[in-house]
């Protein structure tokens, strides 16, 4: 007498079987609505310890960003202010969202980058001056790691 096994093809066999389960993750207060392309979205402070920021938020829309209508993504529901002067806005937390063309971002990213960098040549300047005949100074910027080494008795 012969028996017989099944054999189930490499196809029929599912993933689903052997997939993880989910795992909860706390949800995040500042999700934010995907940004048109060309944009980026972008939370700002409108106040803080319950005084407004208008030096902030006057200060950003000066350099264009403008706030994020929550009538303009109907379908989805994000936190909004309900009152005050940016009532409609989508925001939470003292924070409101604000948006801002690419090229504006970039060329903002850029320009503080510049900026850092005359400042460390302007660190590492005033370094060498420093520097004496007997005690060269080497600037790498290197950090390494060592662990112990030998015990001594």
């Amino acid at each position: 007498m012969k028996k017989e096994t099944k054999e189930t093809s490499r196809a029929s066999q599912t993933r689903s079987n052997t997939e993880r389960p989910k795992v909860w993750t706390p949800p995040s207060s500042l999700d934010a609505p995907p940004a048109p392309d060309g944009f980026r979205h972008r939370w700002i402070r409108a106040e803080s310890l319950g005084f407004q920021d208008t030096k902030n938020i006057s200060g950003r829309l000066r350099s264009g960003y403008e706030l994020v209508r929550a009538d303009e993504y109907k379908d989805t529901d994000y936190p909004v202010v309900t009152e005050g002067k940016y009532k409609g806005i989508i925001g939470v937390g003292g924070l409101v969202l604000a948006r801002v063309p690419e090229e504006i971002a970039k060329s903002r990213t850029e320009y503080f980058a510049k900026q850092a960098e005359g400042q460390n040549e302007a660190v590492e300047h005033d370094l060498m001056k420093e520097e004496h005949k007997s005690m060269p100074i080497d600037v790498s910027r290197q950090s390494r790691v060592t662990f112990g080494g030998t015990k001594k008795s």
